[in-house]
Formats: structure tokens, C-alpha cells, sequence
């Protein structure tokens, strides 16, 4: 699976935000634990089910996925 496989987005999951391969954890969720300062492997240890590779797709600035319009 290539790096950027493992970012999705799927109306039905998290309400179309940009998730790690549909688990329901966002992008943006990883990313305000790497801005506290978490580390990789800190991460892993709290989450099981995510593998290094998920989180070395997030990439360092939040992206500009478009935005869902389920509150529309």
C-alpha cells in the first residue's frame, strides 16, 4: 500500500473528513497529537490498530482536502 493510499475520505466515516484508511481516526486527530508533541511510536502504543506507515502518510501541515457538506 503506498503512502498516500492510506489517507481516505468516505461521506459515511467522520463525516467525510480525510481518516487513516477508513479506521475513523481523522487526519486531524493525529495531527494535534503530533503538535503535542507525541511521537510515532507514542502513538502506536495508544492506538494498536494503526501501523507506522498510517501515520507517516499524515502529512506535517493539514492539507486542503475539500471540505464535507454534511452540514449543509
Amino acid at each position: 500500500m503506498n503512502l498516500s493510499d492510506r489517507i481516505t475520505i468516505d461521506p459515511n466515516i467522520c463525516h467525510g473528513k480525510p481518516t487513516i484508511r477508513g479506521l475513523r481516526y481523522p487526519v486531524e486527530n493525529m495531527l494535534e497529537l503530533f503538535s503535542a508533541g507525541m511521537s510515532i511510536e507514542e502513538i502506536l502504543d495508544d492506538y494498536e490498530d494503526l501501523e507506522r506507515e498510517d501515520l507517516l502518510a499524515v502529512p506535517p501541515t493539514p492539507p486542503a482536502f475539500p471540505k464535507s457538506n454534511a452540514l449543509k
